[in-house]
């Protein structure tokens, strides 16, 4: 498999202009970014761990992207696909780094923060600019990340594919008589044989497991008979990958084929509905009228989607109340399901992107129940 051609300089710091255009636009001062997705979309800097010692990356329109960053890993920032595209301020340790970062944030600023920024440095910064205010990230600039290009596009698109070839390997593995943990541990090999380089989650649910939507997979024995619920996913070339499909252990009943059929239908609503200028919600209506129309809606318990890219889980959201309009580039999950209590639950997931005319999937392997052995 050929993988991609790598982000550039100029790649990172064409996204650092425009997060820092729409901080502008937005009425924030400018952005502050701690290590973490946000970090990593922007610079293609991910340092090995969060830590206590500061790393922040400071935007602002008409100024050059600083990093500030310890000294003892300024080394690595250099090497970093974006690094060229950075001012260092490099601290040791000893030295007082949010005075440091202080000349670059004006005191009684509004700055959007990075979600994932730490108690410890916001703190840190409220010190030492006691008239600043901060605003999440994802509440200030939802859509940052959220309308992928051509390039983004081609990484989800392999990581999808890569997901869609495990799902055709795990149906030939035997299930019956095996432990959830045992399947989950076929998932996570298959995922990284197919070109992944992470593995995030493998739920296996299966008989009432399968009714908790985040189950880990565990010890639970899988037996004939059994409806079983296969979640799994995590990143290719940076970006995600995210997919369902139920199957069941034997020829299933009439009661299982009827709630997967509902589920089957309510995801092809969810995805049909899909055009630019929709809002998200309404993916999450179009999903729900289904299931609720077949007297499931009680077993519906979560949103129908979430945004996918450089993580799993991201803006923008298919929930109810979310009016943002879909885009061109959105790429997001189209997952309803439904869960019996005690008993069997039924998911079914692709990832979608949004056309110009509509949306496509990235995941193209058969939505019908499938029976295993």
């Amino acid at each position: 498999m050929t993988s991609p051609a790598p982000f550039t300089a100029a790649d990172y710091r064409a996204r650092m202009n425009r997060a820092a255009e729409d901080a502008l636009a937005a009425g924030l001062a400018g952005l502050v970014v701690a290590p973490g997705p946000d970090m990593d979309w922007l610079t293609g800097y991910r340092p090995a761990a969060a830590t206590e010692r500061l790393t922040l990356l400071v935007l602002a329109v008409g100024r050059e992207p600083v990093l500030i960053v310890p000294t003892l890993e300024s080394g690595d920032v250099e090497k970093a696909p974006g690094g060229e595209a950075l001012t260092l301020r490099d601290w040791r340790d000893g030295v007082d780094p949010y005075g440091l970062a202080a000349p670059l944030l004006a005191d009684g600023g509004r700055f959007g923060v990075s979600d994932n920024a730490w108690a410890l440095h916001l703190l840190g910064l409220s010190r030492a600019l006691p008239s600043s205010s901060y605003v999440a990230l994802s509440e200030a600039l939802p859509m940052l990340r959220a309308v992928k290009d051509a390039a983004e596009l081609e990484r989800i698109a392999a990581a999808g594919a890569s997901a869609d070839a495990t799902y055709e390997e795990i149906k030939k593995v035997t299930f019956a008589g095996r432990r959830e943990s045992e399947v989950a541990k076929d998932l996570a090999g298959l995922l990284i044989g197919f070109g992944h380089s992470q593995v995030d989650f493998t739920v296996v649910g299966s008989g009432p497991n399968g009714a908790d939507p985040h189950h880990e997979a565990g010890e639970r024995v899988i037996g004939d008979g059994d409806t079983v619920v296969l979640d799994f996913g995590g990143l290719m070339h940076g970006y995600g990958s995210d997919t369902t499909r139920t199957v069941h252990v034997g020829e299933p009943d009439d009661e299982v084929r009827k709630v997967h059929a509902v589920v089957q239908e309510a995801q092809q609503a969810g995805c049909a509905a899909v055009r630019p200028g929709v809002a998200c919600q309404e993916i999450d209506r179009a999903a729900r009228a289904v299931i609720e129309e077949a007297g499931y809606g009680e077993y519906f318990i979560h949103r129908t989607g979430h945004g996918i890219g450089v993580t799993t889980h991201e803006p923008p959201y298919m929930i109810e109340g979310e009016e943002q309009p879909l885009v061109p580039g959105m790429c997001f999950s189209v997952e309803p399901g439904i869960y019996l209590p005690g008993r069997f639950g039924v998911r079914i997931e692709d990832i979608v992107t949004v056309t110009e005319d509509g949306g496509r999937r990235f995941n193209r392997t058969s939505r019908e129940l499938a029976v295993v052995a």
